[in-house]
This record gives structure tokens, sequence and C-alpha cells, in this order.
């Protein structure tokens, strides 16, 4: 079966049992040689040992003292959406379809559902404390369309949340409680974060007590395409084997120090519980991302306005770009001609290799590192072009970059053929300018959801004028949800208005 990915929901009523065994506590460890858990002696403690360690070696770490000091600040949410509330959040009658996927995981962890209505729906997932006055980050499918937000800390109290503000492109929110002098866990540089350390998740899985389980970082900057219905998502995971669950989502993952490194958010599962591989959100990207929320409300995200070639790059790509393979960084598709890099000199077929001394090799480092800066902010982007390396200050945009591969291909979704209107044309249509339709194909949206008929002329694309093939395109990739096309036919001076879905 192909792995895909989860985001962590829980409904309350779930009681699970993995493998045979219920875990609580901090940490347990089960082997098939080992006698039952009701054998030990109540006064024995149970250790975490790896692979390999034996009573003469070292323990790795002291997981001991990062979970006492971290445990206090991760708390359980738990969620209500009204049957009202759940539009667009799922299946009819499963409002958790687009977190799960299409499978039987639904049968397994909710039942059926009796005639497909819906219903109210609870679910519960984690979050942390990152200030004494009651913020609290969490992530956003947490949260989102959520009609009450309760908050249980460590010490069981509860109290209502409210959301200050949500981020779908990084999958994080920040909720507020009215409480005083909480317990905050420090934040860490995920930056510093390699491969091979020690770390803990923190959160509360399975709808369990707060739960801590402990791995290593396993991968860096991973994108799993999890937010693809996002706008410009950012995916730059922390990688780790530290097993969480669903209910996880929100929590902690924290080093041997007891910092916060990462805010947890996906498991990579065939089952939809855990099998191995977990991803959580950087700490620095949260701290930005979380930091505009609570000054803003909203995200202040800056863009370089370019267009990234895949990581993997097929050979035609690579000879059209004149990639180099010696060269280890990210290479530029296309730049909007208004955006941030191409002001600064960044073309097509250059290769970024370092965001602020910090080097990059694939998009999702590239993302990565640009999130952490708001509009107007300067950053130094060190590419090369050619066999040269150069360093330019780039100040980034607010904006998004247009670019004419996208263009092209929002119109070629209409499935038409386009002709910019010579002068003597339209003087002769009674028009300053317009793009005619020169064919219609009958697999494109003109032909299967409109009347309109070749050699129409097209004069708007919403709002927008347009007098060329380049101008129609532009304006057709800024179309948001539906939208009408306004034109004449050749010897009448009657509009036509063709309505268009959304393109996207």
């Amino acid at each position: 079966m192909t792995t895909k990915f989860k985001f962590f929901a829980m409904v309350t009523m779930i009681v699970a049992i993995i493998g045979g065994y219920v875990f609580a506590g901090s940490y347990a460890i089960f082997s098939h040689e080992s006698k039952s858990q009701n054998n030990i002696p109540q006064t024995e403690k149970v250790a975490v040992m790896p692979a390999g360690f034996n009573e003469t070696t070292t323990p790795p770490a002291d997981f001991e003292k990062a979970a006492t000091s971290a445990v206090p600040s991760v708390v359980h949410i738990k969620t209500l959406t009204k049957a009202k509330d759940q539009k667009g959040r799922g299946m009819q009658g499963n409002p958790f379809g687009d977190l799960f996927g299409n499978d039987d995981i639904f049968k397994r962890f909710f039942g059926e559902n009796g005639g497909g209505m819906q219903q109210d729906q609870r679910a519960a997932g984690s979050g942390v404390i990152i200030s004494s006055e009651g913020y609290i980050v969490t992530n956003n499918h947490v949260v989102d369309g959520a009609s009450d937000i309760m908050v249980t800390l460590s010490d069981r109290k509860n109290y209502k949340a409210k959301v200050i503000g949500a981020d779908a492109n990084t999958d994080l929110a920040l909720i507020k409680i009215d409480a005083k002098n909480l317990p905050v866990m420090p934040i860490g540089n995920s930056d510093g974060v390699h491969l091979g350390q020690w770390v803990l998740a923190i959160g509360y899985p399975l709808n369990l007590d707060v739960t801590v389980t402990q791995g290593i970082v396993s991968a860096k900057s991973r994108n799993i395409g999890i937010n693809n219905k996002s706008a410009a998502p950012v995916e730059a995971f922390i990688q780790t084997d530290a097993a969480v669950n669903p209910g996880s989502s929100g929590g902690a993952l924290v080093n041997t120090n007891g910092e916060l490194v990462g805010i947890n958010a996906a498991i990579a599962s065939p089952t939809g519980s855990y099998a191995g591989y977990a991803y959580a959100i950087p700490s620095n990207l949260m701290k930005k991302v979380i930091g505009d929320l609570m000054k803003f409300g909203t995200v202040q995200r800056g863009y370089l306005g370019i267009s990234m070639a895949p990581d993997e790059l097929d050979d035609a790509s690579k000879k059209e770009l004149g990639v180099n393979d010696q060269v280890s960084g990210v290479w530029v598709m296309e730049t909007d001609p208004a955006g941030a890099a191409a002001e600064a000199g960044i073309k097509k077929g250059d290769a970024i290799i370092k965001i602020n001394g910090t080097k990059v090799s694939s998009n999702a480092e590239v993302s990565e590192q640009v999130a952490q800066f708001k509009p107007g902010d300067k950053v130094s982007i060190t590419f090369v072009r050619g066999n040269e390396e150069k360093t330019v200050d780039v100040v980034l945009k607010s904006k998004l970059g247009q670019f004419a591969s996208q263009n092209a291909a929002s119109a070629a979704a209409l499935g038409a053929e386009f002709a910019t209107l010579s002068k003597t044309e339209c003087e002769q249509a009674g028009i300053t300018g317009g793009v005619r339709v020169s064919a219609i194909s009958e697999e494109g949206i003109l032909g299967n959801e409109t009347t309109m008929k070749e050699g129409f002329i097209i004069t708007r694309i919403g709002d927008i004028p347009v007098s060329t093939v380049e101008q129609l395109q532009d304006a057709i990739s800024k179309q948001a949800g539906n939208f009408q096309i306004q034109g004449v036919y050749p010897g009448s001076a009657k509009l036509y208005y063709y309505g268009i879905n959304d393109l996207k």
C-alpha cells in the first residue's frame, strides 16, 4: 500500500490499543522475551535503552530532565465543530476526510456514518504554551472551523480558548486562554538541529494523558506535499522517529535541553497511526509566523518573486537552464519582472546556493529561509551564474510572483487558441482593443461549459480590459472564484458574457 501522509485528529470517544499494548506514562519498552508488565516489581524502574546499550555504557542523553521541564507547557486541546460549520472540511458526512485521506481509517477510528448525515464533531489535539499570559501555539488543522475550543493544562485546569490568528500556509495557529503565570517552554534554534540528534515528542495522542516519546532527527527540510490546498505553502519539516499518533498535532518536539525545536504536525502512515516517521514545523519558522499573528493577526510574509526548478530535473530541463551538476543549489526557472529577485539582478538559470549565509540545496530550504522574513526586509542571496559566484541584497516584496508559464497554463485550461487583434481589426469591430478566439477545442472549458463560438472577440476578463494575448493570460491568472468573459462578435455591437468557473 502506498504510504500516505496523515494529519492528526481524534474523536474524544476513541480508546486506542496499539500492537496489543496500551502506552501510559513517559517511557515504556517491550521485548518479545520480556515478562509482562505485571511481573515487574513496583519499585523497579523501566529505562529506555537504545539498541546496543549495555550496563557498562553511558546513556546517550538525560531525557528525564528535559521531559520534566517541558511537560507542564504542553496542553490538551479539545474542539467542537457544529454540523453547520463543517462546509469544506472533507467528504459529506465526514468532516475529517481531507485530513486522513479516503481510506478505511474512518471505519477503524470513527465507525460507519449511518446514513451520511452530518453531526457535531468532537476532536482533540495538543498545543504549547509560549507566553505566561495565555498564548498557545498549535496546528491550524486542529482548530480550523471549530465552534468551541477547550484547553486543559497539565494541572487539569480547563479554559475556553479563542483563535487569535491562523496560517494555512504553514499549518500554524495561535490561540489564547484567560490565564496568568503559565509555564512557558523556552524556544530553541531549529537551524541548529542536526541529523541524529535526540529529541522528545510531547503531546496528548489517542486521547490519552500527556505522553512523552523519544527518537532522533532523521531528516531536515522535508517537503511532503501535505499543505497543497493553501495558496503559498511552506513545508520544511523536521523528520523524526519519535512516536506520535492522532491527537499529537500541535504538540512539542523538544531537544534534550527541554527547548522547543518544532511543532508536531503530521505522520507518514498507511493506517493513520504511527508507522515510523513524524514531521514537525521548525521552531524558527514558528516564531516568525506566531509573532506576526500575535502582533498583526495575520502573517506578514516576504517573497523573492521566483519560480524554482523541481529538485529532480529531467535532462531536457537541465539543458535548457544550463544546469551544472557540480553546483549544489536551487535553480531559478522564472522570475517575476516586477519581483524582488529580478530587481536585484537574479535571472533564469541562476543557482541560489546561500540565503543570508545559510547554505540551501532544495526548494524546501529556500522556502523555509525566506518565510522567516517580512516584506521590506533585506536578504542576502548568493548564487552561481555560469562559473561565477555572486552575492546581492534583495528587498523582499509582499506579493507572490506572476510568471508567464503560470498565466499560459491558466489560459490553456480554457481550451482555445487566441490572437491579438490588429489596429485595423479593432477599428472594424468598433473597439479599442481585444483578443480573438480563433479556435475552440471540444475538450476545454469554453467548448464544454459555454456556447461561445469561434471568432468571438474578448475585451474583458472579469473587470480587467484586455487588448493582447499576454494581457488576457495575466488577467485570467488574477481571477479568484467564478468570473465572466466579456466581448463582441464581428459585425454586432451587442455585448456577450460567458461565465467561467474557477480555473485553479
